[in-house]
Protein backbone atom coordinates (compact mmCIF):
# COMPACT_ATOMS: atom_id res chain seq x y z
CA UNK A 1 0.00 0.00 0.00
CA UNK A 2 1.27 3.46 -0.86
CA UNK A 3 2.41 5.71 1.98
CA UNK A 4 0.33 8.83 1.33
CA UNK A 5 0.70 12.06 3.29
CA UNK A 6 -2.26 13.47 5.24
CA UNK A 7 -2.59 16.23 2.62
CA UNK A 8 -2.81 13.70 -0.22
CA UNK A 9 -5.48 11.78 1.69
CA UNK A 10 -7.42 14.97 2.36
CA UNK A 11 -7.43 16.04 -1.30
CA UNK A 12 -8.37 12.50 -2.36
CA UNK A 13 -11.22 12.07 0.13
CA UNK A 14 -12.42 15.67 -0.17
CA UNK A 15 -11.23 16.90 -3.58
CA UNK A 16 -11.63 20.58 -4.34
CA UNK A 17 -13.08 22.02 -7.55
CA UNK A 18 -14.45 18.84 -9.09
CA UNK A 19 -16.62 19.39 -12.15
CA UNK A 20 -16.60 21.48 -15.28
CA UNK A 21 -16.91 25.15 -16.21
CA UNK A 22 -19.42 25.45 -19.10
CA UNK A 23 -18.05 28.81 -20.24
CA UNK A 24 -14.39 28.05 -19.53
CA UNK A 25 -11.85 30.22 -21.31
CA UNK A 26 -9.27 27.43 -21.45
CA UNK A 27 -9.55 23.67 -21.40
CA UNK A 28 -6.69 21.19 -21.32
CA UNK A 29 -7.12 17.45 -21.69
CA UNK A 30 -4.36 14.84 -21.33
CA UNK A 31 -4.14 11.09 -20.96
CA UNK A 32 -6.96 8.67 -21.77
CA UNK A 33 -9.02 5.92 -20.24
CA UNK A 34 -7.05 3.44 -22.36
CA UNK A 35 -3.83 4.10 -20.45
CA UNK A 36 -5.46 4.33 -17.04
CA UNK A 37 -5.20 8.08 -16.34
CA UNK A 38 -7.15 10.96 -17.85
CA UNK A 39 -7.47 14.59 -16.79
CA UNK A 40 -9.54 17.47 -18.13
CA UNK A 41 -8.76 20.88 -16.67
CA UNK A 42 -11.02 23.94 -16.99
CA UNK A 43 -9.85 27.53 -16.42
CA UNK A 44 -11.93 30.70 -16.13
CA UNK A 45 -10.15 34.04 -16.55
CA UNK A 46 -10.96 37.52 -15.28
CA UNK A 47 -12.28 40.32 -17.49
CA UNK A 48 -8.74 41.23 -18.54
CA UNK A 49 -8.21 37.62 -19.66
CA UNK A 50 -4.96 37.33 -17.77
CA UNK A 51 -5.70 36.09 -14.25
CA UNK A 52 -7.27 32.74 -13.38
CA UNK A 53 -10.35 33.25 -11.22
CA UNK A 54 -11.69 29.71 -11.23
CA UNK A 55 -10.44 26.22 -12.02
CA UNK A 56 -12.16 22.84 -12.05
CA UNK A 57 -11.20 19.35 -13.10
CA UNK A 58 -12.55 15.98 -14.13
CA UNK A 59 -10.25 13.00 -13.80
CA UNK A 60 -10.14 9.25 -14.07
CA UNK A 61 -7.32 7.79 -12.07
CA UNK A 62 -5.94 6.78 -8.72
CA UNK A 63 -5.85 8.63 -5.41
CA UNK A 64 -2.70 10.48 -6.45
CA UNK A 65 -4.29 11.62 -9.72
CA UNK A 66 -7.33 12.99 -7.90
CA UNK A 67 -5.25 14.64 -5.18
CA UNK A 68 -2.80 16.16 -7.70
CA UNK A 69 -5.65 17.57 -9.79
CA UNK A 70 -7.36 18.98 -6.72
CA UNK A 71 -4.11 20.57 -5.54
CA UNK A 72 -3.40 22.08 -8.96
CA UNK A 73 -6.78 23.79 -9.18
CA UNK A 74 -6.18 25.35 -5.78
CA UNK A 75 -2.68 26.46 -6.72
CA UNK A 76 -3.60 28.25 -9.97
CA UNK A 77 -6.45 30.36 -8.64
CA UNK A 78 -5.51 34.02 -8.48
CA UNK A 79 -2.42 33.56 -10.63
CA UNK A 80 -1.75 35.07 -14.01
CA UNK A 81 -1.31 32.69 -16.90
CA UNK A 82 2.46 33.14 -16.85
CA UNK A 83 2.58 32.57 -13.10
CA UNK A 84 0.51 29.41 -13.51
CA UNK A 85 2.86 28.14 -16.24
CA UNK A 86 5.74 28.44 -13.77
CA UNK A 87 4.16 25.75 -11.58
CA UNK A 88 6.15 22.54 -11.93
CA UNK A 89 5.12 18.99 -11.17
CA UNK A 90 7.50 19.15 -8.19
CA UNK A 91 5.54 22.17 -6.89
CA UNK A 92 2.34 20.12 -7.06
CA UNK A 93 3.97 17.23 -5.21
CA UNK A 94 5.39 19.58 -2.55
CA UNK A 95 1.96 21.20 -2.08
CA UNK A 96 0.70 17.73 -1.19
CA UNK A 97 3.56 17.07 1.19
CA UNK A 98 5.15 14.65 -1.27
CA UNK A 99 4.05 11.76 -3.47
CA UNK A 100 5.40 8.21 -3.73
CA UNK A 101 7.92 8.16 -6.59
CA UNK A 102 5.80 5.53 -8.35
CA UNK A 103 2.95 8.07 -8.47
CA UNK A 104 4.87 11.14 -9.61
CA UNK A 105 3.42 10.77 -13.12
CA UNK A 106 0.14 12.07 -11.65
CA UNK A 107 1.74 15.43 -10.83
CA UNK A 108 3.35 15.49 -14.28
CA UNK A 109 -0.07 14.91 -15.85
CA UNK A 110 -1.48 17.92 -13.99
CA UNK A 111 1.34 20.12 -15.23
CA UNK A 112 0.75 18.86 -18.79
CA UNK A 113 -2.97 19.64 -18.65
CA UNK A 114 -2.21 23.17 -17.47
CA UNK A 115 0.30 23.72 -20.27
CA UNK A 116 -2.11 22.36 -22.88
CA UNK A 117 -5.00 24.52 -21.64
CA UNK A 118 -2.98 27.73 -21.74
CA UNK A 119 -1.34 26.85 -25.06
CA UNK A 120 -4.73 26.27 -26.69
CA UNK A 121 -6.11 29.50 -25.21
CA UNK A 122 -3.18 31.44 -26.64
CA UNK A 123 -3.71 29.88 -30.05
CA UNK A 124 -0.62 27.68 -30.01
CA UNK A 125 -0.77 24.40 -31.84
CA UNK A 126 -1.24 21.35 -29.65
CA UNK A 127 -0.09 18.26 -31.45
CA UNK A 128 -1.62 14.89 -30.66
CA UNK A 129 0.60 11.89 -31.21
CA UNK A 130 0.14 10.19 -34.55
CA UNK A 131 1.00 6.51 -34.28
CA UNK A 132 -0.57 3.09 -33.98
CA UNK A 133 -1.07 3.31 -30.22
CA UNK A 134 -2.36 6.86 -30.09
CA UNK A 135 -3.83 7.02 -26.62
CA UNK A 136 -1.18 9.09 -24.88
CA UNK A 137 -1.35 12.76 -23.92
CA UNK A 138 -0.94 15.70 -26.24
CA UNK A 139 1.80 18.26 -25.75
CA UNK A 140 1.80 21.91 -26.83
CA UNK A 141 4.04 22.77 -29.78
CA UNK A 142 6.09 19.66 -29.23
CA UNK A 143 8.46 18.33 -31.83
CA UNK A 144 10.36 15.12 -31.45
CA UNK A 145 10.31 11.43 -32.10
CA UNK A 146 8.07 8.94 -30.36
CA UNK A 147 10.11 6.91 -27.89
CA UNK A 148 7.39 5.07 -25.98
CA UNK A 149 4.80 3.81 -28.47
CA UNK A 150 2.66 2.28 -25.72
CA UNK A 151 1.96 5.67 -24.17
CA UNK A 152 2.81 7.99 -27.05
CA UNK A 153 5.68 9.88 -25.41
CA UNK A 154 8.40 11.70 -27.33
CA UNK A 155 12.08 12.24 -26.68
CA UNK A 156 11.49 15.99 -26.30
CA UNK A 157 9.04 15.47 -23.45
CA UNK A 158 11.17 12.84 -21.77
CA UNK A 159 14.25 15.06 -21.84
CA UNK A 160 12.24 17.85 -20.25
CA UNK A 161 11.02 15.63 -17.42
CA UNK A 162 14.47 14.08 -16.90
CA UNK A 163 16.13 17.48 -16.70
CA UNK A 164 13.46 19.18 -14.57
CA UNK A 165 13.28 16.38 -12.02
CA UNK A 166 16.97 15.35 -12.18
CA UNK A 167 16.12 11.74 -12.95
CA UNK A 168 19.00 9.28 -13.20
CA UNK A 169 17.39 5.88 -13.86
CA UNK A 170 14.95 4.44 -16.38
CA UNK A 171 12.80 3.25 -13.49
CA UNK A 172 12.41 6.83 -12.29
CA UNK A 173 11.44 7.97 -15.80
CA UNK A 174 8.72 5.30 -15.83
CA UNK A 175 7.44 6.48 -12.46
CA UNK A 176 7.29 10.08 -13.67
CA UNK A 177 5.95 9.55 -17.20
CA UNK A 178 4.83 5.89 -17.60
CA UNK A 179 7.27 5.63 -20.52
CA UNK A 180 8.74 2.13 -20.48
CA UNK A 181 5.92 0.80 -18.33
CA UNK A 182 4.21 -1.04 -21.18
CA UNK A 183 6.17 -3.43 -23.36
CA UNK A 184 9.51 -2.09 -22.11
CA UNK A 185 10.97 -1.88 -25.59
CA UNK A 186 11.89 1.78 -25.17
CA UNK A 187 13.98 1.30 -22.00
CA UNK A 188 17.34 1.35 -23.88
CA UNK A 189 16.40 4.64 -25.57
CA UNK A 190 15.27 6.11 -22.26
CA UNK A 191 18.68 5.28 -20.81
CA UNK A 192 20.34 7.00 -23.75
CA UNK A 193 18.23 10.12 -23.15
CA UNK A 194 19.26 10.16 -19.49
CA UNK A 195 22.90 10.03 -20.56
CA UNK A 196 22.34 12.83 -23.10
CA UNK A 197 20.69 15.08 -20.53
CA UNK A 198 23.39 14.39 -17.97
CA UNK A 199 26.09 15.11 -20.54
CA UNK A 200 24.46 18.44 -21.32
CA UNK A 201 24.20 19.35 -17.64
CA UNK A 202 27.84 18.40 -17.14
CA UNK A 203 28.97 20.76 -19.92
CA UNK A 204 26.74 23.61 -18.74
CA UNK A 205 27.45 23.26 -15.02
CA UNK A 206 31.12 22.40 -14.38
CA UNK A 207 31.53 20.73 -11.02
CA UNK A 208 34.59 20.90 -8.78
CA UNK A 209 35.90 18.51 -6.19
CA UNK A 210 35.08 19.80 -2.67
CA UNK A 211 38.03 20.67 -0.44
CA UNK A 212 36.71 18.98 2.70
CA UNK A 213 34.30 16.07 3.10
CA UNK A 214 32.94 14.16 6.07
CA UNK A 215 32.94 10.38 5.67
CA UNK A 216 29.15 10.38 5.33
CA UNK A 217 29.17 13.11 2.70
CA UNK A 218 31.98 11.39 0.82
CA UNK A 219 30.02 8.14 0.59
CA UNK A 220 26.93 10.03 -0.51
CA UNK A 221 28.85 11.85 -3.25
CA UNK A 222 30.42 8.62 -4.51
CA UNK A 223 26.96 7.11 -4.91
CA UNK A 224 25.66 10.27 -6.63
CA UNK A 225 28.53 10.35 -9.14
CA UNK A 226 28.08 6.68 -9.98
CA UNK A 227 24.34 7.18 -10.53
CA UNK A 228 24.54 10.47 -12.39
CA UNK A 229 27.78 10.28 -14.34
CA UNK A 230 28.79 6.64 -14.76
CA UNK A 231 25.82 4.30 -14.97
CA UNK A 232 23.96 6.17 -17.75
CA UNK A 233 27.07 5.96 -19.94
CA UNK A 234 27.27 2.21 -19.37
CA UNK A 235 23.57 1.78 -20.04
CA UNK A 236 24.00 3.31 -23.49
CA UNK A 237 26.29 0.36 -24.35
CA UNK A 238 24.13 -2.26 -22.66
CA UNK A 239 26.25 -2.42 -19.51
CA UNK A 240 25.87 -1.45 -15.87
CA UNK A 241 27.70 -1.48 -12.56
CA UNK A 242 26.81 -2.00 -8.93
CA UNK A 243 28.42 -0.32 -5.93
CA UNK A 244 29.50 -3.12 -3.59
CA UNK A 245 31.34 -1.37 -0.76
CA UNK A 246 33.16 1.79 0.30
CA UNK A 247 36.09 1.36 2.70
CA UNK A 248 37.93 4.62 3.22
CA UNK A 249 39.41 5.60 -0.17
CA UNK A 250 38.68 2.17 -1.67
CA UNK A 251 35.51 1.86 -3.76
CA UNK A 252 34.50 -1.64 -4.80
CA UNK A 253 32.26 -2.04 -7.84
CA UNK A 254 30.97 -5.00 -9.85
CA UNK A 255 30.24 -4.65 -13.56
CA UNK A 256 26.96 -6.06 -14.82
CA UNK A 257 25.26 -7.00 -18.08
CA UNK A 258 27.43 -6.31 -21.14
CA UNK A 259 30.24 -4.97 -18.95
CA UNK A 260 30.51 -8.18 -16.91
CA UNK A 261 33.59 -10.07 -18.03
CA UNK A 262 34.31 -7.54 -20.77
CA UNK A 263 37.96 -7.40 -21.81
CA UNK A 264 37.92 -3.62 -21.46
CA UNK A 265 36.47 -3.58 -17.93
CA UNK A 266 39.90 -2.64 -16.57
CA UNK A 267 39.91 0.46 -18.74
CA UNK A 268 36.36 1.23 -17.63
CA UNK A 269 37.44 0.91 -14.00
CA UNK A 270 40.10 3.55 -14.58
CA UNK A 271 37.53 5.88 -16.12
CA UNK A 272 35.28 5.40 -13.10
CA UNK A 273 38.22 5.99 -10.77
CA UNK A 274 39.25 9.19 -12.53
CA UNK A 275 35.71 10.58 -12.47
CA UNK A 276 35.45 9.91 -8.74
CA UNK A 277 38.83 11.54 -8.17
CA UNK A 278 37.80 14.58 -10.19
CA UNK A 279 34.49 15.09 -8.41
CA UNK A 280 34.83 13.56 -4.94
CA UNK A 281 38.34 12.93 -3.57
CA UNK A 282 41.76 12.62 -5.20
CA UNK A 283 42.77 9.54 -3.20
CA UNK A 284 39.95 7.26 -4.37
CA UNK A 285 40.92 3.84 -5.72
CA UNK A 286 38.38 1.79 -7.65
CA UNK A 287 38.55 -1.96 -7.30
CA UNK A 288 36.55 -4.32 -9.52
CA UNK A 289 35.10 -7.32 -7.68
CA UNK A 290 33.07 -10.29 -8.88
CA UNK A 291 30.33 -10.03 -6.25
Amino acid sequence: MWDYTPTVKEHFLNPRNVGDIPDADAVGEVGSLACGDALKLYLKLDDDKDKIVDAKFQTFGCASAIASSSALTEMVKGKTLDEALAISNQDIAEFLGGLPEEKMHCSVMGQEALEVAIAKYRGHEVKPHDHDHDHGPAYPDQEGTIVCKCFGITDVFLKKVIETNKLTTAEQVTHFTKAGGGCGGCIPRIKELIAEVMGKQESEEPRKRPEKLSNMKKMQMIQEVLERDIRPLLWADGGDLELIDIDGPKVQVAFRKACAGCSSSGFTSRIVEQKLRDLVAEDIVVEEVAA
